[in-house]
């Protein structure tokens, strides 16, 4: 099995109980999907990109891809994409004479799976495939992160985190499961003391989610034993890749999901009692939170 040599103490992980628990961090563990975002992600992308003309449509476009919709938590370079193309499908971009990026160095390095998605993976490429919208790229993703890390500071987690992660400590191996880079997760994760119960914090650069859990949970725990839980689409998608089970985060009902999770889920998970009607009652209250038409095409 190949994966990136960043992953190896994901496929080294051992089992050490009986039950396994993977988490997202960003938007679900912690409120950090609203503040990178809107503070972080989208005024370099304004500012990189040149969309200062569309600035109020480039605001309205990327909360939508990257918080309000079924595309939520999705890698911020396919995100940058659907920004750019919803851009262009804007009456009122048009009428402004603004013409999105088009953006085809970045969509040859999506496509290219020799390449992780993740900033190592871009100069990777770039190295191979100079080229100067790769260099604005380069400049907006590191810009991105600069901007977080002067910012995104002294957030805790939602309550009931710390709760359930100390209560499930000795039950069940945890690991974060992330598509944010690891320096962000680590110093997050460290900064408020919850790092210890986790035995992996595996980012971007240990491959995608789906990976994550592939290498260190499936084949070796019951799939009713291994549990993903996460705020977006993309982790449901990741824990079915596994045959694992999923535990939603609703998007705005975040301190209510956490305290569920504490009250009831993780008990019904531990006793066996989580699959069928209970957990798919869950995800069909989650789907509904997440549409695919942006607002202003209803």
């Amino acid at each position: 099995m190949s994966y990136p040599e960043a992953a190896r103490p994901l496929a080294e992980l051992a089992p050490e109980l009986d039950f396994f628990v993977g988490i997202d961090s960003d938007g679900c563990a912690f409120d950090t999907m609203e503040i990178k975002h809107k503070e972080c992600f989208i005024p370099n992308t304004i500012k990189h990109w040149e969309l200062q003309p569309v600035s109020k449509y480039a605001r309205e476009a990327a909360e939508f891809v990257n918080l309000y919709s079924r595309w939520r938590g999705i890698n911020r370079w396919p995100a940058l994409l659907m920004v750019f193309d919803l851009l262009r499908e804007r009456p009122e971009v048009v009428a402004r004479g603004v013409a999105p990026p088009e953006a085809r160095r970045i969509r040859e390095f999506i496509a290219d799976d020799s390449f992780p998605k993740s900033n190592d993976g871009m100069l990777a490429f770039m190295e191979i495939h100079p080229n100067p919208e790769l260099e604005t790229a380069w400049a907006w993703t590191t810009g991105v992160n600069a901007t977080v890390a002067d910012i995104v500071h002294g957030l805790p987690p939602f309550p009931f985190v710390r709760e359930s992660l100390s209560f499930l400590s000795g039950k069940a191996d945890m690991i974060v499961v992330s598509a944010t880079p690891y320096e962000a997760l680590s110093r997050e994760w460290r900064e408020h003391q919850i790092a210890p119960y986790v035995r992996v914090i595996a980012g971007q650069e240990q491959g995608r989610k789906a990976l994550h859990l592939r290498l260190a949970a499936r084949g070796k725990y019951p799939s009713d034993r291994i549990l993903m839980i996460g705020d977006a689409p993309g982790d449901l998608r990741a824990a079915r890749a596994n045959d694992a089970l999923f535990y939603p985060i609703n998007p705005g009902q975040e301190e209510r999901s956490w305290q569920a999770f504490y009250d009831e889920a993780m008990h019904r998970f531990l006793a066996g009692e989580y699959a069928g009607s209970y957990e798919a009652s869950l995800i069909a209250t989650f789907d509904a939170l997440l549409p695919e038409v942006p607002p202003w095409n209803r």
